[in-house]
C-alpha cells in the first residue's frame, strides 16, 4: 500500500485528531499500534505545541485530520510548525473505516482513534496537503464569502420573481428575466407596484430605464406597457408587495455590488499568484475558475492525473455484477467544486478549435451534451496536471499531417 505522503515510510507515532470548535480529541499510535496519547484538548496553540512536542521524542510524528479547512487550520499549522507531518483523511473514507470498526457509537474519541488507525494501517487512503500561502488562503476566504453571497442572490432573486408571479404574472415574464440588470433593480425601487408603472407612463421608464441601460431601455419600458395592459384585475396583495418589492430589489442591488467588489480583490490576488501565467494559458481557465484551482487544487500532492481527476469527481466509475450490468458511470463523488469548475471551464473552452473538435467527437459517438462536457473536462484535467506539475504553460497539440 503506497501512501501520498512523501516519507510515510518513516513516520513512528501517528496522531488522529478529530477537530472541533472549542476542543479536539487527539489519539496517538505507534508503529506497533500502541496507544500513547488518548485525551482532549482544547482549541489552543499551546497545548497543541505541547502535545506534538512531547510526542516528537518518539520520532517523527504525523498528524492526521478529517477536516482540513476552517476548524482543522490551527492543528495544522501549529503541527508543521513544530516540524510534524500533516496528512487528511477525507470524510466519506473516514466514515466507510468506521464501518469496519466494531460499534455504533459516535464519539470523538472513536473517530479520532479511527482516524489514527486509518492513518497507521492505511495509508493509500490518506490525502498530503500543504498548508495554503497567504494568497491561497485569502482566496479561500474570498471564495466561500463569494458563494454565500451569490446563494444570497439567487434566493432573493426567486423571491422577487415569485412576488411578481403572484401580483402579475405577465409583468413577471417581463422584467423577471433582466434582474441581473441594474436598470431594472432600480426601476422596481422607484415604482415598486403595476398601478405606479402604469401611472409613470411609457415615456418615463424609458428615460429611467435608459440612464442604466440605454441598448433596451425604450424597448423594455414598451414590453412593460404592454404587460400592464394584459391585466386590469388588482390581485389580493398587491399593497403588501409594493412594500416588499423595493427592499428585496435594493437587498438585491447590494448584493450584486458586494460580489463584484469580491471579483476585483479575487482577480487582484489570482493575477499575483506565480501560477496565474500557468493556468491562464489554458483556454477555457477565468478568474473564477483559476481561483477555484488555486483553492482546491494547489498545495494538494496528486500521485498521477488518475488521481487528480478521482479527486475532481471526473473519473468514470466501472459497475460490473456478472453478464448483466456492465458499463461505466460518471462519479457522483470527488470535490464538487472542483468538478463545477472544471465542468464549466470545459463548456467555456468550446470557442478552442481543439476542445471543440474534441467535443464534437464525443458527440458524434452518441454522447449526450453533459456527457461530452465532462469527457472534456476529464481530458483537460490530464493536461492541467501536467501543467501544474512542470510549471509549464499550456500547448496545443500539433495536428498529424495528412
Amino acid at each position: 500500500m503506497e501512501s501520498s505522503i512523501a516519507g510515510y515510510e518513516g513516520v513512528d507515532v501517528f496522531v488522529g485528531v478529530d477537530v472541533g470548535k472549542g476542543e479536539h480529541h487527539a489519539v496517538a499510535l505507534d508503529r506497533a499500534g500502541k496507544r500513547v496519547f488518548d485525551k482532549a484538548l482544547p482549541n489552543d496553540e499551546h497545548r497543541l505545541r505541547e502535545l506534538i512536542h512531547g510526542l516528537k521524542d518518539r520520532g517523527t510524528v504525523l498528524v492526521v485530520v478529517d477536516q482540513p479547512a476552517t476548524i482543522g487550520a490551527l492543528p495544522l499549522a501549529v503541527a508543521q510548525d513544530e516540524g510534524a507531518m500533516i496528512g487528511y483523511l477525507p470524510g466519506l473514507a473516514m466514515r466507510r473505516i468506521a464501518d469496519l470498526h466494531a460499534g455504533e457509537a459516535k464519539t470523538d474519541a472513536r473517530d479520532a482513534a479511527i482516524i489514527a488507525e486509518a492513518a497507521r494501517t492505511l495509508p493509500h487512503a490518506l490525502r498530503s496537503i500543504q498548508l495554503a500561502d497567504a494568497q491561497v488562503a485569502e482566496l479561500s476566504m474570498l471564495c466561500g464569502f463569494d458563494d454565500d453571497l451569490a446563494g444570497q442572490v439567487t434566493a432573493t432573486s426567486n423571491r422577487v420573481r415569485g412576488l411578481l408571479t403572484q401580483i402579475h404574472p405577465a409583468l413577471e415574464r417581463v422584467l423577471g428575466p433582466h434582474l441581473d440588470h441594474p436598470a431594472v433593480l432600480d426601476l422596481l425601487q422607484h415604482y415598486p407596484s403595476p398601478a405606479a408603472l402604469a401611472a409613470a407612463g411609457e415615456k418615463r421608464l424609458g428615460n429611467r430605464l435608459s440612464v442604466l441601460a440605454p441598448r433596451i431601455g425604450r424597448r423594455l419600458a414598451a414590453q412593460i406597457m404592454q404587460a400592464l395592459s394584459e391585466q386590469s384585475v388588482v390581485v389580493v396583495g398587491t399593497n403588501a408587495a409594493s412594500l416588499v418589492l423595493p427592499r428585496l430589489a435594493m437587498q438585491l442591488a447590494s448584493l450584486r455590488q458586494q460580489r463584484a467588489e469580491i471579483a476585483v480583490e479575487v482577480e487582484r490576488l489570482v493575477e499575483a499568484h506565480p501560477l496565474h501565467p500557468v493556468l491562464t494559458s489554458m483556454p477555457g481557465v477565468g478568474v473564477r475558475t483559476e481561483a477555484r484551482l488555486l483553492t482546491e487544487v494547489v498545495g494538494k500532492r496528486f500521485a498521477s492525473a488518475g488521481h487528480l481527476a478521482s479527486y475532481a469527481g471526473l473519473a468514470p466509475v466501472t459497475r460490473r455484477s456478472g453478464s448483466s450490468i456492465r458499463g461505466e458511470h460518471a462519479s457522483r463523488r470527488g470535490n464538487k467544486t472542483l468538478k463545477r469548475a472544471l465542468f464549466l471551464s470545459a463548456f467555456a473552452a468550446l470557442r478552442d478549435p481543439v476542445s471543440r473538435t474534441y467535443y464534437d467527437r464525443k458527440i458524434a459517438a452518441g454522447k449526450r451534451h453533459n456527457q461530452a462536457l465532462i469527457a472534456l473536462a476529464r481530458r483537460r484535467c490530464d493536461v492541467l496536471y501536467a501543467m501544474l506539475r512542470d510549471g509549464t504553460l499550456y500547448q496545443a497539440p500539433i495536428p498529424l499531417a495528412a
